[in-house]
Order: structure tokens, then C-alpha cells, then sequence
């Protein structure tokens, strides 16, 4: 690798040549010491930035050179770096290992689901239970795990199809847990090649999962009753209720005809107020009125719904701030306060909501760098990205799941 590099270094016009066939060069950095690229040039392109990546890319491949197209206060750049040496491929064994443990995981998540009974009074009863209803479990596991699949192959494919390299999904089970699973990654071996590669590997993954968890929580609801809400609990037993967001109520309203969870009153407030009140607070909690009992599949399309609703989060690296960066560039930094604050104050709420901020924070409040970062955005893809921030606004649930242990405290405002 250093003896390509070399090679192109020692006659540097070979490089200049090769970049003035794309780009007006009006100034020439050499690199080392105190600068990280080999060649920084400083001009104008004269052709489209895609077609001129593409080539000046492939022009490089046998010096071991990427180049990078740069935009600052309004100058363009190319920066040319030492190729990365690319790392070994994951050894798939270890993906299939996670994957049979989070489908295992699952069909106990399922079977603890679809239970209905005493609780076990010790741990050996507890894995009895779940043993002998594992196959109850069947229709929960199968439900999610085809959106999770859809999800995850969703960017794969896509990043498949842009020539990415890019991991087969780890999957990752969580045993004991209301889902059985912390959902699934990939994980990018090299990025993207420019915002426009950064969206469509972005976006395909939610997309492509809401197109598989919009159907089974449509017929998981078209099993599921409607019952009361109960007005009283004995000593020592809850209960949860799912939360809500736009889309799910209007499942809901399009399977049951109504919208639930219906409250025995509105109160002194307008329907409207009630509505907007109970969707980003969870409160006053409807006892004694009407809510469904969601059906396994039906639990399984919710927590799609939920896990579409994380993944668009317009933050960092998820595919939500993926989907932004590639809309608003940079400024798609200004949205992350407003995204940690609207987060921490739904925490009051829902404490989850401060593990996630806490965890954006540590893991990464910065978005993906792709490689050519002049070339922006085509008006379809503008319109795909604006889809995406429509979508995260009709499934975020503000409160994702409140757990009622005591009726009088639920029915405080």
C-alpha cells in the first residue's frame, strides 16, 4: 500500500492531472506533518460531482488513494487520503448464533405474553411455564421477527445495491423481556459514498419494516377485543397500557371504529385537548373506559411500530439523523438540542426516555460523513427524506408504556 502511495507522490502531476480533468485547481496543499491527507486541492468542479467522484474514485483504486469532495463557506475541495485497509469479513456463524438465541428469546417473550394464569412462585416453575406455552409463543415471534428482518435487509440490500460494505444483521436477544429482543444492526464497513447512498441505506430499513409491521398490526387488531379498562386491581397486581401514536390510533380507529383507549369521560376538557393531553402524557389514565387487549400479533406490530419510531429519532446515527444530515447537511447539527430537550422533558413521563439521551450522548451525537459531501440530494430523494420525518412524527410514541399498580394513583391528572 505505502509503495502505491509513494509511487503517486513522487510524481505529483500525475495526481494533478487526473483531478483537473473534473476540477478548476486554484491551490495545491501538500499533506503530512501536521495535515492528515496527501494532497489537499482547493477550486471548483467543472462537471457533476456524482460522475466526478465516481471516475476520479476508480482513477485512484491502484494507488490506494480515496479522495474525499469537500464544501466549506462556500469553496470546494478534494482531499486525497490513504485508502483504509479494510477490515476481514464477520465471520456469519456469529450472526446465525445471535439470531437462533433472539428467536428463541422471542418465543419466550411470546409464551410469557399469550400466558394467562398465576404467576410461578420460583424460578424453576417460572422456566416450566415458559417451556410448556413455548409454542403459544409462535405467532408473536414469527410477527416481529419479519419486521425486524425486513428492517435490518432493508439497509443491507440497499447498501448492497450502492456497492457498500456492510455486515449481515446482528440480531440481539433479550431474554425475560416484554419483546424477547433489543432489536437488530448492521454495521457499515466503509462510508457511504455520498449523502445520496447515506439516505437510501438510511430509509430503507424503517420503510421497509413499516411495510411488514403495518399489515400484521392491522390483522393482530382484527383479533384482538375490546374490553374495560379494569376499575379496580388486587393487592399486589398491575397492569400496562401500550402507548400511542398518531398512526396506531388511527389503526385502531380504522379496525374498532373508535378511538382507544376510549375514557369513561373527557372530563371539563374538549375531546381534542383530552387527546393531545393523553398522547404526549399518558394522563390522566382512561380506568373504567374502553381500550383493546391487544392480540400477540398485535403486540408484535405495536413494537414495530415503536421500534420504527427509535430508528427515526432525529439524532446521531440513527437512521432518523442519517435521514436528516442528508436533507440539511450540517445544519442538521441544530436539530439535536431540540431533539435532547423534547426527550428529556417526554422523560418525565416515561423515564426510558433519559436512557436515551443518555445514550445519544455517549454513542455518538455526530452523523455519518459520506465520502463526496458536495454532491446533494435529487429532488426524489428530498421528497423520500421529507417522507421519513413525516413517518417519525405518525409513529413516535411519547409514551411507550405505562405500567398501572395502584387505580387511584392512575387517576390522578
Amino acid at each position: 500500500m505505502e509503495e502505491n502511495i509513494t509511487e503517486a507522490l513522487e510524481a505529483p502531476e500525475i495526481l494533478s492531472q487526473l483531478v483537473a480533468r473534473f476540477f478548476d485547481i486554484h491551490q495545491t496543499i501538500l499533506g503530512g506533518g501536521k495535515y492528515p491527507f496527501l494532497v489537499r486541492y482547493v477550486g471548483r468542479l467543472t462537471t457533476d460531482s456524482e460522475r466526478a467522484y465516481s471516475s476520479l474514485s476508480k482513477d485512484l483504486e491502484k494507488y490506494e488513494i480515496t479522495p474525499l469532495f469537500l464544501e466549506e463557506k462556500g469553496l470546494q475541495a478534494i482531499q486525497l487520503m490513504p485508502s483504509a485497509v479494510r477490515p476481514k469479513r464477520s465471520n456469519a456463524w456469529i450472526n446465525l448464533i445471535f439470531f437462533s438465541l433472539t428467536l428463541v428469546s422471542m418465543l419466550m417473550a411470546g409464551a410469557l405474553y399469550s400466558y394467562q394464569g398465576p404467576e410461578p412462585d420460583s424460578t424453576t416453575g417460572y422456566f416450566q411455564l415458559v417451556w410448556n406455552n413455548l409454542a403459544s409463543g409462535i405467532p408473536f415471534a414469527v410477527s416481529l421477527l419479519a419486521i425486524l428482518l425486513a428492517h435490518e435487509f432493508g439497509h443491507y440490500l440497499a447498501a448492497r445495491f450502492h456497492k457498500t460494505e456492510v455486515t449481515l444483521p446482528y440480531f440481539l436477544p433479550f431474554p425475560f423481556s416484554p419483546f424477547g429482543t433489543l432489536g437488530a444492526f448492521i454495521q457499515l464497513r466503509e462510508p457511504p459514498r455520498n449523502k445520496r447512498v447515506l439516505l437510501d441505506i438510511g430509509i430503507a430499513g424503517p420503510l421497509a419494516g413499516l411495510i411488514i409491521a403495518i399489515p400484521v398490526l392491522l390483522i393482530g387488531l382484527s383479533l384482538s377485543e375490546v374490553s374495560q379498562i379494569p376499575t379496580s386491581l388486587p393487592e399486589g397486581q398491575a397492569f400496562s397500557l401500550e402507548g400511542n401514536s398518531i398512526l396506531y390510533l388511527l389503526a385502531k380507529f380504522l379496525v374498532h371504529g373508535q378511538l382507544l383507549p376510549a375514557p369513561a369521560s373527557f372530563g371539563a376538557v374538549s375531546p381534542i385537548v383530552y387527546w393531545v393531553r393523553y398522547l404526549f402524557t399518558g394522563l390522566p389514565t382512561p380506568i373504567g373506559g374502553m381500550d383493546v387487549i391487544l392480540h400477540p400479533i398485535a403486540w408484535a406490530g405495536w413494537a414495530g411500530l415503536l421500534v420504527t419510531a427509535l430508528n427515526l429519532i432525529p439524532a446521531g446515527q440513527l437512521d432518523g439523523g442519517h435521514v436528516l444530515f442528508s436533507l440539511f447537511g450540517k445544519n442538521a447539527r441544530l436539530v439535536l438540542p431540540v431533539t435532547l430537550v423534547g426527550l428529556g422533558v417526554l422523560g418525565f413521563f416515561w423515564q426510558g426516555w433519559w436512557l436515551w439521551v443518555f445514550l445519544i450522548l455517549v454513542l455518538g451525537s455526530s452523523h455519518a460523513q459520506p465520502l463526496d459531501q458536495i454532491t446533494k440530494l435529487d429532488s426524489a430523494r428530498k421528497a423520500i427524506a421529507i417522507f421519513g420525518l413525516i413517518v417519525f412524527v405518525l409513529v413516535f410514541v411519547p409514551v411507550p408504556l405505562q405500567i398501572i399498580q395502584s387505580v387511584s394513583t392512575a387517576l390522578a391528572p
